[in-house]
Parts: C-alpha cells; structure tokens; sequence
C-alpha cells in the first residue's frame, strides 16, 4: 500500500508467513526435539525422584526420629514464628539425589561413551596410507647422508 510519501508498507501477510516459516524451521530441527524430549524425560524423573523422598526415604529417616506427622512436622519455634525446616530438608534431599543421577548418567555413563568412541579411529583410508609411506620414504631420505660428488682431478 502506497502513503502519500511514496514508501510501501510492508505486506503483513507476507511477513506473517515468512516468521511462520522461520518458526517451522527452528522448532523442527533436530536439536530443539531433542531437547524438548530430554526437558519432558528430565521433568518425569524429577516425579519420580521427588516421590521417592517424600513417600519413601523421608517417612523411614521420619520413623527414626520423633514428631507425629514425620519430617513434614519437624519445625523450630523462633520467637513466635514457627520454620518449617522438615520439608526444606525433603526438597534438599530430593535436589541432592536428582543431581547425583544426573551426575553419573551425564560425566560418568555418557562421558565413557564418547572415550569409547574416541578410542577406535576409523582405519586410514587408501590415500592416507599412501600419503604415510612417502611422508616415511622423505623422513628416511632426509636422514641418509647426501652422496659427495665426484671432484674432478686436475
């Protein structure tokens, strides 16, 4: 659309389907699908982790210790305000054990994969080879004496 100083306004249809383009373009990738994947896996194991704790390991160190409803009652009178530090320890427990798996899955497990791969180049291909043996055969020329020209006898 023309305006009266005679510059054109940009078509806003067209400008919606090439971000639309653009947006398909990144948001399928590989990397980003990856990625969301690993969020959504990473997400569900926190489910599990955080259940582990609360349902599991925090009632057993709760049996141990005294309080009627568990670590979740366990709190400190300060004045007149009462901290409940029980469920700051079941959520520091939690993020203690997510970051232990994460730890061995990622350094440890991952970390060994990448060194086995790292171990076993591929074999030289034909022209590797060949380029090999005449970089050794100049080495070995390089390293025999040169021959001492004949002088001529007067």
């Amino acid at each position: 659309m023309n305006s009266a100083k005679g510059w054109t306004m940009p078509d806003a249809r067209a400008k919606a389907v090439s971000l639309w383009d653009e947006f398909k373009k990144f948001a399928f990738k590989g990397n980003v699908i990856d990625m969301a994947i690993g969020i959504i896996i990473g997400a569900a194991f926190a489910t599990v982790v955080k259940s582990l704790v609360d349902d599991i390991l925090m009632p057993l160190i709760g049996l141990a210790m005294p309080g009627d409803k568990g670590y979740e009652g366990w709190a400190s009178q300060v004045g007149d305000k009462v901290v409940p530090y029980g469920k700051f320890l079941g959520a520091a427990l939690n993020f203690l054990i997510i970051a232990i798996v994460l730890y061995i899955f990622l350094v440890k497990f991952l970390g060994w994969i990448v060194k086995a791969k790292q171990e076993a180049p591929p074999p030289p291909t034909k022209q590797e080879e060949l380029l090999t043996e005449i970089r050794d055969l100049l080495k070995q020329r390089a390293a025999e004496p040169a021959p001492v020209p004949d002088r001529p006898r007067e």
